[in-house]
């Protein structure tokens, strides 16, 4: 166990936890048979088990480790975005979900990123307010407290409302991410003033404030998820949409939202996407998120194959053509449920996944492939008849890879997989004036053009390939994992199940190897180191290619239920900046 943890364990008061100098080293994986958390910073693990010291559960915990993400790492995510949490009941033995994805405003058209018949550029649509949707992150975690919480807000909201009243220390990862987004930053008054000096990124060491994001939580926390959705916050929410603060000299896409978008918000309580896995029961996110229909497609079309038996090039090249075949069927079908009948059932049937499977050539990459026809699996008379045409190939979406994952479980067995965004590494860059936060680019997430089932509309959400997952075994939680990464999550999480379940790897390993990311492109994303490796030669032979230039996959977390009753936690070992995993001592 971490010193960090074994000193929240021993009882002492969250302020004094909270005032205690975090320059202990982050420990990815950690062991133990209370509750445990995983996520990306510190911070945000001592604040989730500080909560649940406290006697909260581990949707609580959760909270609580969201809110202080936004304070840490406000480039991924916050109160200005929305996300996708999977909840496991113990008691009841279920599983449900909420989606507090964020929505396309009243005003919104399928042509809101056309001018004059050609699409927006993407970069100049992300810093605008026309990217911004309306949040549900608020919304999402008010869902979770008072459905399947037993704490309130002011109870939750108190660690982040403190590390951003006395800041913290920024890290080289943090600088770096400023740097990147300098120029996006630049053009907005308020976000230059929080997170640059003299127009330069902040440098690592320097000491971090944030009390206006601390007077949004205090708000939060005295009036409930209202003081978001209504009031003056709101009001400053829709201003600065509408009126981007802009810097002297920037011109920016205004947006067109309203307060009543902001007050007719609601969440959805979803039922999961559930399929099996040699053994394993998979429970992910629905849709809009597109990641559980993929996943479990993909899962489907491997389990065909007795991949441990194989050599591991060519159980890998199986694994990258499934992938393929899933993101054909996930481009073409998928989007917002309450706009596009989407043929899930199909798309889930293990009779579809083994007409699938024999599209593979065993020995050759397939470049790129077309959707398959899932409607004669879908036995839904709903959907009597098959559409003329599915939607037409089209090359893979700017989607972000910039949001994150984390994951809770308590020692009652409720275990939260949850995983939240902002878009874009910044989001928009509109911070609101006041209020201390980034709002969103999520709606550079539709399609700009269509026909296409994910174009723009009003009231529609974007589909996401958000995708945190919860696996059972004989009926009891296994193992979670999910991770940040845009279209690349829905690998991330596919790749690291099958190093797990398949190939036999202990999570932290199967966390921890080298990531590749097949998305139905001419060529597959990959790490920094590895091509040139001998495991990329041995994929080479069968027709694989990789993207140029290799970046970092993901920042994943996950928790793993040992049969002995403990449980362990493990977080990134060496991807943006090495993750926090804790777990409680026994007693609490």
């Amino acid at each position: 166990m971490t010193t960090s943890a074994t000193a929240i364990a021993c009882g002492l008061s969250l302020s004094i936890i909270l005032h205690t100098p975090l320059a202990l080293a982050k420990t990815p994986v950690a062991t133990g048979t209370g509750g445990a958390v995983a996520t990306i910073s510190e911070q945000a693990s001592q604040s989730a088990l500080a909560i649940l010291n406290r006697g909260g559960n581990a949707i609580d915990a959760a909270v609580a480790a969201a809110a202080t993400l936004g304070v840490t790492d406000p480039f991924s995510c916050g109160i200005g975005g929305g996300g996708f949490m999977v909840i496991y009941l113990a008691r009841d033995k279920r599983v449900v979900t909420i989606d507090h994805r964020e929505m396309a405003p009243a005003s919104f058209t399928p042509a809101v990123f056309l001018e004059n018949g050609k699409e927006l550029d993407y970069e100049k649509a992300i810093a605008s307010g026309a990217a911004v949707g309306v949040p549900g992150t608020v919304r999402g975690w008010h869902e979770a407290l008072e459905r399947y919480g037993t704490l309130k807000f002011k109870t939750v909201l108190a660690p982040a409302i403190e590390v951003a009243n006395k800041g913290f220390t920024v890290s080289e990862t943090f600088s770096r991410l400023t740097q990147q987004n300098e120029r996006k930053f630049q053009q907005f008054g308020t976000t230059s003033a929080l997170y640059l000096r003299d127009g330069k990124a902040l440098e690592a060491g320097t000491l971090l404030r944030n009390p206006d994001m601390a007077k949004a939580y205090r708000e939060i926390a005295a009036r409930g998820q209202r003081a978001f959705y209504e009031g003056p916050m709101a009001r400053a929410i829709v201003d600065a949409v509408n009126r981007p603060p802009a810097a002297s000299g920037s011109s920016v896409r205004p947006g067109r939202m309203t307060l009543a978008d902001l007050a007719n918000y609601e969440a959805r309580i979803r039922q999961p996407v559930v399929s099996t896995y040699r053994g394993y029961e998979i429970a992910g996110m629905p849709l809009p998120s597109s990641a559980g229909v993929a996943v479990a497609e993909a899962l489907n079309i491997l389990e065909g194959y007795d991949l441990k038996a194989m050599p591991r090039a060519q159980a890998e090249h199986l694994y990258l053509e499934a992938s393929r075949l899933a993101f054909a069927d996930r481009n073409a079908y998928l989007a917002d449920p309450e706009y596009i009948d989407a043929p899930v059932a199909g798309l889930l049937s293990k009779e579809y996944a083994r007409q699938r499977r024999a599209a593979i050539d065993p020995k050759r990459a397939a470049g790129k492939v077309t959707a398959g026809d899932p409607y004669a699996f879908q036995q839904d008379a709903s959907v009597p008849l098959r559409p003329q045409r599915s939607a037409p190939q089209r090359k893979l979406g700017q989607e972000s890879l910039h949001t994150t994952h984390f994951t809770v479980s308590d020692k009652d067995g409720n275990v939260v997989s949850y995983t939240f965004t902002i878009e874009s590494w910044g989001g928009s860059g509109i911070v609101v004036p006041g209020y201390g936060f980034l709002l969103n680019n999520e709606m550079t997430d539709f399609d700009f053009s269509g026909p296409h089932p994910n174009v723009p509309e009003a009231g529609k959400r974007p589909r996401s390939s958000m995708a945190p997952t919860i696996a059972f075994k004989d009926g009891k939680p296994a193992f979670t994992i999910g991770s940040p990464g845009g279209s690349t999550i829905i690998t991330t999480v596919l790749q690291t199940i099958v190093n797990h379940i398949d190939f036999g790897m202990p999570m932290d390993q199967a966390l921890n190897a080298p990531r590749l990311s097949e998305r139905n492109g001419a060529s597959t994303s990959v790490e920094p180191g590895f091509p040139g490796t001998p495991q990329a030669r041995a994929l080479e032979a069968f027709g694989h290619k990789w993207e140029d230039p290799p970046e970092e996959i993901g920042a994943a977390n996950a928790i793993v239920f040992n049969p002995d009753g403990t449980v362990t936690a493990v977080s990134e070992g060496k991807r943006h900046g090495v993750g926090s995993a804790l777990v409680q001592r026994r007693g609490h």
